[in-house]
């Protein structure tokens, strides 16, 4: 009650999650309330953790050392003489960039800067053009690496490395469908380049050639996970080092006197999301006292629900969740609600983070709280509302998507071993 309360009167959620718990010890247990204390820092106090500002960080390097315009370039060498091509490559732009940076708005920010004029330019409209790079930029929620899923591993404590496997699949399917939607509308509407100009010779291999540094991170991060190299924290600072390195010393767009810019905004939004996670966590502690999960374990098990019904309330519940609240206090408060019903059911933890991913990556388009429409506004001038009615066909294919991969098991877990 008191945490429908601070949301509604549009407190912080990190400030809303503290204040309930602070609250639910200090009037209804004999808990001191040093142990608020003790448990915040023990929240922050874990290495895989140390993973997200590391990936904050590196996203932060790749948008200002000039990764996400030769990921472009790349899309574009490949797609951009056909019709729609324009409209492809920022389909294509989104998921590289979503590749190598774990961040929706990231992407969102980073290739929706150089395609968003550059689509207006070309002959599309800019609703479309604005609604599509919006919705392909939350694919950098699912494609790994992912911040979102670190805190659902952090939050169930289920493999980190697991959990980015299986969002490979899922993400690529993603894409591709939202490829496929962007291809239809163009061609339908006469939208782009009419297809077929002439390209200087060389031109796509000029343009991998740029690109395979950047297009090599995401190798380096899983293969060096799967490969026993390193793990999923390490694999975040090794990510750290090679932005640094590609940028600074081969591409040599990112300059010495910018890294202090770039610290500091990485700084920024770590410090956001561990103050999040560390009031999420001791919210979810409050939770487990209250034996809340249980009682929700066993209500839902006397209503003999299937498991294909479970899950249909389950993506029903945070697609409207996911309109009202932040994808990592979303993950932080329902997933230890969810996963003990789950498991009752059948369903695999993994399978169940890559749901709940999906379902809050198509909150990031949708009012009040979706944050890439505002990412995607203040880019391109619309308002809120005008990029939410814009992304909503592209919307529509996302949902597509998540019902596919919820009643089919197989994709997200096929790769996991």
């Amino acid at each position: 009650m008191i945490l429908a309360l601070l949301l509604f009167t549009s407190t912080p959620i990190a400030m809303a999650l503290g204040l309930t718990s602070f609250v639910y010890l200090y009037w209804f247990t004999t808990i001191p309330l040093t142990q608020v204390v003790e448990r915040l820092f023990n929240a922050l106090n874990s290495f895989p953790l140390m993973a997200i500002p590391f990936f904050v960080l590196a996203a932060n390097i790749m948008t200002r050392g000039g990764i996400s315009r030769r990921l472009t370039d790349f899309g574009n060498a490949l797609v951009g003489q056909y019709r729609g091509g324009m409209a492809m490559t920022a389909v294509l732009a989104c998921m590289f960039f979503a590749a190598v940076s774990g961040s929706s708005p990231a992407t969102v920010v980073a290739v929706g800067t150089l395609l968003i004029p550059a689509m207006i330019r070309a002959g599309y409209p800019k609703q479309f053009s604005t609604g599509l790079i919006a919705t392909s930029g939350s694919l950098g929620i699912l494609i790994p690496p992912s911040i979102p899923l670190i805190v659902y591993g952090i939050a169930t404590e289920t493999s980190i490395g697991d959990l980015f496997v299986a969002g490979i699949l899922p993400g690529v399917m993603a894409g591709l469908m939202l490829l496929g939607m962007a291809v239809w509308v163009s061609r339908r509407n006469n939208y782009g380049s009419s297809g077929g100009e002439e390209r200087p010779k060389g031109f796509r291999r000029r343009a991998l050639r740029d690109a395979v540094l950047a297009l090599m991170l995401p190798v380096i991060v899983l293969g060096g996970i799967y490969g026993g190299f390193f793990t999923p924290t390490e694999a975040a600072a090794a990510s750290v080092a090679y932005s640094l390195l590609v940028s600074m010393v081969i591409y040599r767009e990112l300059k010495i006197k910018d890294l202090g810019k770039v610290l500091l905004g990485s700084a920024k939004t770590s410090a956001m999301i561990m103050f999040i996670i560390a009031n999420g966590i001791l919210f979810t502690f409050v939770l487990a006292a209250e034996r809340i999960p249980l009682q929700v374990t066993e209500g839902i098990a006397a209503m003999n629900l299937q498991p294909w019904q479970f899950l249909l309330i389950v993506n029903l519940l945070l697609l409207i969740v996911g309109c009202f609240m932040e994808t990592s206090s979303a993950l932080l408060i329902l997933a230890p609600i969810l996963l003990p019903v789950a498991l009752d059911m059948g369903v695999d933890p993994v399978h169940l983070g890559i749901i709940m991913v999906m379902n809050l990556e198509i909150g990031m388009i949708t009012p009040p709280l979706g944050l890439n429409l505002f990412v995607a506004s203040g880019l391109s001038g619309m308002s809120v509302l005008q990029v939410a009615k814009a992304a909503l066909p592209s919307a529509g294919v996302l949902l597509t998507a998540l019902l596919i991969v919820t009643y089919i098991p197989f994709i997200a877990l096929s790769l996991v071993p």
